[in-house]
């Protein structure tokens, strides 16, 4: 009977793999910029649009430009990426990423 339960766990665990975090190179961000404190849209050298979710409402970014540290790697990672409101000093954290727009298919 435990081999049974054993097995059904593992089985479970292997179907229902962690959802990965989506992260960007910050060198491929053309521009970044937030019209209501809430979404901030990502504009990507690439052609993709994506509209990052920020945790909870980041209300100066909407007026005000923002800076961020990439600790170690050029990634900006979503649920771990915060940023800086330049006169405000207000502290932003990315949530989720959604893709918008994809990158135009190859010709």
């Amino acid at each position: 009977m435990k081999v049974i339960i054993a097995t059904l766990a593992l089985t479970v665990a292997a179907m229902s793999p962690a959802a990965a975090k989506m992260c960007v190179q910050s060198r491929d961000i053309v521009s970044a910029n937030s019209k209501d404190g809430k979404l901030m849209t990502f504009r990507m050298r690439d052609g993709r649009i994506l509209v990052n979710h920020l945790q909870g409402v980041c209300s100066d970014l909407k007026f005000q430009g923002f800076s961020w540290v990439v600790h170690g790697t050029d990634d900006v990672c979503e649920n771990e990426q915060s940023l800086k409101v330049l006169r405000s000093g207000q502290i932003c954290v990315l949530g989720k990423f959604d893709i918008v727009k994809d990158k135009p298919a190859a010709r």
